[in-house]
C-alpha cells in the first residue's frame, strides 16, 4: 500500500506557487520550465485550476497564466481534489471494493481513522504555508 500525491497534483501545487512568486502573467513555456514539465502536460494540470477560478488563462501570443487568488485561501486538499476529483472515503485499501462499518475489512477501523486525520491535515493546510526558499527552483 502506498500513499502518494500524483504528479499532476504536485505540478498543480508548484504551478500555483510559481505563479504567485512571479506575480505577473506567465507564458505556458516559462511556467512549464519552472515546474519541470512539458507545456502539454502543464495544460492538463492548469485546466482544473482555471475552472476553479484560481488561475486566469489568457490565450494568444501575449497570453499566459496568472494566479487570481491568495494562496492562503486554498488548502492543499482543495488543489488535490481539483486535480484528482473528490476524495473517495469508501474504497478499501486491502481489496478492490468499497469498505464500510457494515462490511469492514481487517484494517477498516485504523485505516478510516488515519484517512480522516490525513484529510483533516490537508484541509487545514493552506497552499501559502508551503515554503520553497526564494531562489530555489520550484522543481
Amino acid at each position: 500500500m502506498r500513499l502518494e500525491i500524483t504528479r499532476k497534483s504536485d505540478l498543480a501545487t508548484r504551478a500555483m506557487i510559481a505563479l504567485t512568486r512571479l506575480g505577473t502573467k506567465t507564458k505556458a513555456s516559462q511556467l512549464a520550465e519552472a515546474v519541470g514539465t512539458t507545456t502539454g502536460f502543464l495544460s492538463q494540470v492548469m485546466t482544473p485550476l482555471v475552472a476553479n477560478g484560481w488561475v486566469r488563462s489568457d490565450p494568444g501570443p501575449t497570453g499566459g497564466y496568472t494566479c487570481t487568488v491568495d494562496l492562503a485561501a486554498i488548502s492543499i486538499l482543495d488543489v488535490i481534489e481539483a486535480i484528482e476529483g473528490t476524495t473517495d472515503t469508501t474504497h478499501c485499501v486491502l481489496i478492490d471494493r468499497n469498505c464500510s462499518e457494515a462490511s469492514p475489512c481487517a484494517l477498516h477501523g485504523p485505516w478510516s481513522k488515519a484517512r480522516r486525520q490525513l484529510l483533516s491535515d490537508l484541509r487545514d493546510t493552506p497552499l501559502a504555508s508551503i515554503h520553497i526558499p526564494e531562489g530555489t527552483q520550484i522543481v
